[in-house]
């Protein structure tokens, strides 16, 4: 049977896919709102029905948890760093990499923040990604890690990448300079009112504090 406006329909999204369009329509609001976002806001902004928010995650509370989630999945952002070119500078890989990494923590924190300010979630994140703690990959220890401690690794792992280019040049191995710019990158998110740039973190990570320090 032909449709009679001439129109193609949209492809059917899968259960999958239309709970992940949901809690990307959900985020910003729940930057906003916090817990007191309704069902009703996020179907608009979805464009769909409140029910079919209802049965893709059957309450708010498994919705805001899958919001959490998402906020602290950092596939995309890892996958941005491991694409970075590598026949650019370091010290350009470096900014770049510290932007993207920055950027994910900013959006992690503005969800999170935004939970906890308005009475926070009183079902865990693992709830909706269904991954609980200590099931997540296994370390090089053969014991099982955490959600955090597995995408600790995983960022150390894309960042060591990032130094291969000039390993014979190197004070220490990519790896154990990954796991310092790691941890700088975490630092400079808890700074005061005027935090460093991404470009001054990295010119102070890869010349020192102190003048003339540059690199000949």
């Amino acid at each position: 049977m032909t449709n009679p406006t001439g129109r193609r329909r949209a492809p059917a999204m899968s259960p999958e896919q239309r709970r992940d369009m949901i809690v990307r329509s959900a985020l910003p609001l729940v930057v906003e709102y916090g817990t007191s976002v309704t069902t009703a806001q996020v179907a608009r902004a979805a464009g769909i029905g409140e029910g079919t928010i209802f049965r893709a995650f059957g309450d708010k509370e498994t919705l805001l948890a899958a919001c959490m989630a998402e906020a602290a999945r950092p596939d995309d952002t890892l996958a941005h760093v491991a694409a970075i070119a590598l026949d650019v500078p370091l010290e350009e890989r470096l900014i770049e990499a510290a932007e993207a990494l920055r950027g994910y923590l900013a959006r992690m924190g503005a969800v999170a923040g935004a939970l906890a300010a308005s009475g926070g979630l009183r079902r865990p994140p693992s709830a909706a990604s269904g991954e609980g703690v200590g099931e997540g990959p296994q370390g090089g220890s053969g014991r099982a890690l955490s959600g955090r401690e597995a995408s600790m690794e995983a960022t150390r792992d894309v960042l060591s990448g990032l130094f291969e280019p000039e390993r014979d040049d190197l004070r220490l191995p990519p790896e154990r300079l990954a796991e310092a710019f790691q941890f700088l990158i975490l630092a400079s998110g808890r700074g005061g009112s005027s935090p460093l740039t991404s470009a001054e973190l990295v010119d102070l990570f890869l010349h020192g504090a102190l003048r003339g320090g540059e690199a000949g």
